[in-house]
């Protein structure tokens, strides 16, 4: 479809919700209307051509007293679905009395198939009829959406000699014409959707390629799957699909493929699902699973229930939502935001050799890296391909989570099971609704020799085309030739300026806490008895630490250990048993903090480490000598008392493309600076002595 022609399409749509909703509705209930008559009228078009025939067909199969008409109704409307009532949206406009109306429309929405049923549910589209009948304006927007000017149909309208005059809308165009309208009407109603972004057609033709073109060669006469755990509109899916079974043809194979996916946002997945089957994608939402019917494309949240438990998958390409909690997921699974740790799912928790835990579970403010963690479990291990995952995600992904963290540990798993193959950074305004970088994130469990052991980073946030007119926040496109640049780095896998290639253990790292001991010195004043004897509730062991206090000849004053030994002596000689609460009573209310003591050891005679000197040193795995070495460059020359706590130490693993692909700005020379300033003067010579009128 050319600009021109989608340009028109959306403006007529537009119009009906500013032409016939005005005034009868709020701003924000516009597009809960206009969306699923959009659908339906998409639907609609294509049944129009076998309506005659299908009355015919039911009428034949009632009075033969047959159950199972699905298959032969089908067969006749040549789609998976079917309309068994009389009527057809442009049939229906001619009704002008608005409570004929609604029964005749009420009627019409009753004779659809069960998938279509599925649809109007999650688009409430009986609410919305009773709701435009008592507005006296479900007649107008029937009008509209059948109007000649306009073409919902996947097919092409043509005239009496086969020329095209509408072109017909196909599945990725309808997920951009949706979005589009989506972001539009938010705007107008001052409403922002954060972290939902659909992707734009030329960014899924990248994630398409980069997922496909590496294994072109080894593609076989055979079945393909395609999934996304996040499938919106389901434009990922068809492309992907639409790119397989091309290049199979280009490599002399014939394939099959199926998709497979699941939505949260039930307009979207309404959307989703409608489109899906009038593309002729899913033939039938149902497929055997065992001894099981299951759904290809099913509806909910992906993290807290499962659409496809068990399932694995050829191809797992997704964009998941960035920045948004998950605290909804843990209601469903009667948990409290705090309690994220019950969370229990094997797709997030994994079972290691040595038979511990390693937990992938993130903050609840972010759960994009659930999908990533979610797409792992699907990789299928038996195969010769096994799974390829692309998916995109925005820069937290890269860093987020200290050490042992949920991401971190993601990451450690990806990283350290040889899967991860590249990571590509895209240029900023990429998307319709948010102006932030993204990262494409390239997954294999089958990686080619080249490339084991070994992570490529792609710098390709400047390799876009810029747009003539910006499409909400998107000012840029990868064209096919950008497209090409970057799967050319991907393949080529060389050093270049935009491409760095690194050794997995590059981005791993250990955390570990550094102590300093903890030095006290006796300190008195006659006001720490009465504090004491107010805040502590053992009396008698107050009275007793005071006792020694009266009686202590200062011979201890820089040396704790010394100074317990006499408290003991002294409390022994007065016919007490020492215990641990007089020295922390006598720590507590008798010392400070003085870096001449000498070092206070514990009953092992180990340093006792001061707390608010601890600190934590990230240090690299590619550093010489590793920890010792570390230590012994970086700390001991300065802090020669330090040490490591070796129980503190835990692994983590992060990425940084600024590290490694950072440019610094020239700096403007000092001759420029002092053009601009000379400039200046000249042109306000003079200024100071007019306003002073002097």
């Amino acid at each position: 479809m050319e600009q021109s022609q989608y340009n028109q399409l959306f403006s007529h749509i537009w119009n009906i919700a500013t032409d016939v909703l005005v005034y009868a509705f709020e701003k924000g209930e516009y597009k809960n209307i206009i969306m699923p008559m959009m659908v339906l009228r998409r639907i609609d078009v294509l049944l129009e051509p076998t309506k005659e025939a299908l009355l015919k067909q039911k009428e034949l199969l009632d009075n033969n007293h047959i159950d199972n008409q699905d298959p032969i109704l089908f067969m006749t409307t040549g789609f998976p679905f079917y309309n068994t009532s009389k009527f057809t949206m442009k049939t229906l406009k001619s009704e002008t009395d608005p409570l004929r109306l609604k029964l005749n429309f009420t009627d019409y929405l009753n004779g659809f198939s069960k998938d279509v049923q599925d649809i109007l549910d999650k688009f409430h589209i009986r609410q919305k009829v009773d709701n435009l009948t008592e507005a006296e304006r479900l007649g107008s927007i029937i009008e509209k959406f059948t109007d000649d000017k306009i073409n919902l149909s996947i097919k092409p309208v043509l005239n009496d000699k086969g020329t095209i005059l509408l072109p017909g809308l196909d599945n990725h165009t309808m997920g951009t014409l949706f979005e589009e309208l989506l972001r539009k009407f938010n705007e107008e109603n001052n409403v922002t959707e954060a972290g939902e972004h659909f992707t734009p057609r030329d960014y899924v033709k990248l994630l398409a390629d980069l997922a496909i073109m590496p294994i072109a060669d080894q593609i076989q006469n055979s079945t393909y799957s395609i999934y996304d755990g996040a499938c919106g509109t389901g434009g990922i899916l068809t492309i992907a699909q639409e790119r397989i079974e091309q290049v199979a043809q280009e490599h002399g194979k014939s394939v099959q493929t199926e998709i497979f996916g699941q939505e949260l946002t039930p307009e979207t997945f309404a959307t989703c699902k409608a489109d899906l089957m009038i593309s002729g994608n899913i033939k039938s939402f149902q497929y055997p699973f065992g001894t099981e019917q299951r759904e290809y494309i099913t509806f909910d949240s992906t993290i807290s229930r499962d659409g496809h438990p068990g399932e694995t998958f050829d191809f797992c390409i997704s964009n998941p939502p960035f920045g948004t909690p998950w605290k909804e997921d843990l209601k469903k699974r009667g948990l409290g935001e705090k309690e994220k740790d019950k969370f229990i799912d094997s797709r997030f928790r994994l079972m290691t050799d040595d038979n511990t835990e390693l937990s992938f579970i993130p903050d609840i403010g972010d759960c994009q890296m659930m999908f990533l963690a979610n797409n792992l479990s699907r990789m299928k291990e038996t195969t010769v391909l096994g799974t390829r995952i692309v998916e995109v995600h925005n820069g937290s992904s890269l860093f987020t989570g200290d050490a042992g963290s949920g991401p971190s540990n993601l990451r450690k798993y990806i990283i350290e099971n040889d899967l991860l193959e590249a990571i590509v950074a895209m240029p900023e305004k990429d998307f319709y609704n948010t102006g932030i970088g993204t990262f494409i994130w390239v997954i294999s469990n089958r990686k080619e020799a080249r490339r084991r052991g070994m992570v490529q980073l792609i710098d390709a946030t400047e390799i876009k085309t810029p747009l003539r007119k910006n499409l909400g926040e998107k000012n840029c496109e990868t064209s096919e030739s950008d497209r090409k640049q970057i799967l050319d780095l991907f393949m080529n896998f060389v050093e270049t300026p935009q491409s760095k290639i690194f050794p997995n253990n590059e981005f791993g790292y250990w955390s570990v806490k550094v102590c300093r001991p903890l030095r006290l010195a006796f300190d008195y004043h006659e006001s720490y008895e009465t504090t004491m004897l107010k805040m502590e509730k053992d009396a008698k062991s107050c009275q007793e630490v005071i006792a020694f206090i009266k009686s202590y000849d200062h011979s201890a004053d820089l040396d704790f250990n010394r100074l317990v030994q006499l408290m003991q002596a002294s409390i022994k000689a007065a016919g007490s048993k020492p215990k641990k609460k007089h020295t922390d009573l006598l720590q507590k209310y008798y010392t400070v903090v003085n870096p001449d003591a000498a070092i206070v050891l514990d009953d092992n005679g180990n340093p006792v480490p001061n707390k608010a000197l601890e600190d934590n040193e990230i240090i690299p795995f590619r550093y010489e000598n590793g920890i010792d070495g570390f230590f012994e460059k970086e700390i001991r020359p300065y802090t020669p008392d330090a040490w490591i706590d070796k129980d503190s130490i835990i692994e983590g693993y992060e990425l940084s493309f600024t590290k490694y692909f950072y440019k610094p700005k020239q700096l403007r020379s000092i001759a420029d600076i002092a053009a601009d300033i000379r400039g200046v003067e000249s042109r306000t010579d003079g200024l100071l002595n007019e306003i002073l009128g002097l």
